[in-house]
């Protein structure tokens, strides 16, 4: 698709902000109005409009990318969309330590325990550890906690979360960064620690650092979402 305006804006749309270009507000894939809550964040999506060549890059726009998935499918489906997330309760990328080796699971449990006891605390649950890879099952009540704090977000919050949990395979994660409990970078560390404990022991893997870098800029992408509502 070519560029067929000259400017994109943020303008005051009912109760909140949308985009237009050359005047023209800008749709969803759905043709819902694209109006979000936050001017800065508005601002943002009409810089990444702005910022189009003449030929149009959806992936150079990542948080109108969001902003689409939070009107046009979690707003639409609450429950559906925030289900397959919630999931991720029972399977939490830090509640599985690494069996064989000492060193890897001493660092493990100085990044990942403070975050799990974080959740604990906030949520009332606790967790169950697994040493290896077989899966452990977690307390009833700490996946229906979990997925309670899931389904009680709104859709501007549950459209980011989706990308930084499948991205980084921790809910806890997830809902420490759309809480702001912990910076995204301290986080971004946390679910790419055994990665980056394995490039140090044998090395880097070009390809490997490639996918890591692209995953890196999804989860920043998705963290100045949420710090832009």
């Amino acid at each position: 698709m070519k560029r067929f305006w000259k400017q994109a804006e943020a303008i005051p749309q009912d109760d909140g902000w949308g985009v237009a270009l050359d005047g023209r507000p800008v749709r969803t894939p759905a043709r819902a109005p694209l109006a979000v809550a936050s001017k800065a964040l508005a601002e943002a999506i009409a810089a990444e409009w702005d910022a189009q060549g003449e030929d149009i890059d959806p992936a150079s726009m990542p948080l109108t990318g969001i902003a689409n998935a939070a009107i046009d499918l979690a707003a639409a489906d609450p429950a559906g969309f925030a289900a397959p997330i919630a999931a991720y309760a029972a399977s939490d990328l830090f509640c599985y330590r690494d069996d064989r080796d000492a060193a890897l699971q001493a660092e493990q449990a100085a990044a990942w325990n403070p975050l799990l006891a974080w959740a604990e605390q906030r949520h009332g649950i606790e967790f169950a550890l697994a040493q290896g890879v077989l899966p452990v099952d977690q307390p009833p009540a700490t996946v229906a906690a979990l997925r309670d704090a899931v389904q009680g977000l709104d859709p501007f919050r549950l459209a980011p979360l989706a990308p930084l949990v499948t991205i980084g395979g921790s809910l806890v994660a997830g809902l420490a960064l759309v809480e702001d409990a912990f910076p995204a970078d301290a986080l971004w560390t946390a679910v790419s620690l055994d990665e980056l404990y394995q490039e140090r022991r044998w090395g880097a893997d070009t390809e490997a650092q490639r996918t890591r870098a692209r995953r890196e800029a999804d989860w920043h992408h998705a963290a100045r979402f949420l710090r832009l509502l």
